[in-house]
């Protein structure tokens, strides 16, 4: 989506490490992590790595996680800067998540806290521990914090052959607060019942996040959306952007491209056709009861 040209921006809500190496976090892998853990499986099977190996956490004192606005998002200011730059186009959809569910949620009785958000490149430490930009977006529940290096963007255009586009990068940023809002619900521990699997917890989680993104994405380009932060109206083109991306990250096509065959009992994030089909979900219904994934009958 396109943000208004005239949308007033909120810079202070991302923080920006980009150019700082960062430290060795606590112990504990990266939880909630979205899409990120897909690339991880990637990178190890064509090295041959161990993905725990990549995600590893050592047992030291969390670094407290920049506060300041780096002098570049500071210049994040309107929509028009939005269009133009990714960085400013993350602060815009952080800013708009925000505005969207903390107006949402509380039709349901749940109180809405900002996570924080944090820009980073090569490595960074998080209350998950040390996560490397191979990491991919994820989302930490120890440091309520979603983490995004903006050189995923290129990748998912360079070496998963995505349409790319605004909206495609949005959803990115959509799913891991969607992690957040599973934090606050207290749905998001579920992933660790069963953590692999074609109807795992962790497929259910990561669909649900997907639903989630779709929502937002509803609502974020109605009229009925108010505040600082607006969309312009999802044009077809952008919306197929976004599912182009969501389908070309499901466990089927990320084990078929890595190893040429999948293997269902070790998917942890859904199919592409799940992923496309909950995010329409959302996005058709605008209700957050339809994304109950964690019950439903069907995958």
């Amino acid at each position: 989506m396109s943000f208004d040209a005239g949308s007033q921006l909120d810079p202070s809500q991302v923080s920006d490490s980009r150019g700082g190496g960062g430290g060795i976090g606590r112990g504990g892998l990266v939880a909630g992590g979205g899409i990120g853990g897909l690339i991880i499986t990637l990178i190890a099977v064509m090295l041959g790595l161990n993905p725990g190996d990549i995600e590893g956490a050592n047992n030291a004192p969390v670094q407290e996680q920049p506060s300041a606005v780096s002098s570049s998002l500071s210049s994040c200011q309107t929509g028009q800067q939005a269009n133009q730059r990714s960085d400013c186009r993350v602060v815009a959809t952080v800013n708009s998540l925000n505005q969207f569910w903390a107006a949402y949620l509380p039709r349901y009785d749940v109180d809405y806290t900002r996570p924080r958000a944090q820009l980073f490149t090569s490595r960074v430490s998080t209350g998950c521990g040390t996560a490397s930009s191979s990491t991919g977006p994820f989302y930490c529940p120890n440091d309520k914090t979603a983490y995004f290096d903006l050189s995923f963007f290129s990748l998912l255009q360079q070496q998963f052959d995505t349409a790319g586009g605004p909206l495609a990068e949005e959803y990115v940023v959509a799913h891991e607060f969607g992690h957040h809002v599973q934090d606050l619900l207290g749905t998001l521990g579920y992933a660790q019942r069963d953590p692999q699997g074609p109807e795992s917890g962790a497929v259910r989680v990561e669909l649900q996040a997907d639903c989630y993104a779709g929502l937002w994405a509803r609502h974020a380009s109605s009229d009925q959306n108010s505040g600082p932060v607006s969309l312009d109206p999802i044009t077809d083109t952008q919306l197929a952007e976004a599912l182009d991306a969501a389908g070309k990250i499901g466990d089927d096509r990320i084990q078929e491209r890595a190893q040429g065959y999948t293997q269902p009992e070790s998917y942890t994030h859904g199919t592409g056709e799940q992923r496309q089909r909950w995010f329409m979900t959302g996005y058709r219904t605008g209700d957050i009861t339809r994304c109950d994934t964690l019950r439903a009958s069907q995958l």
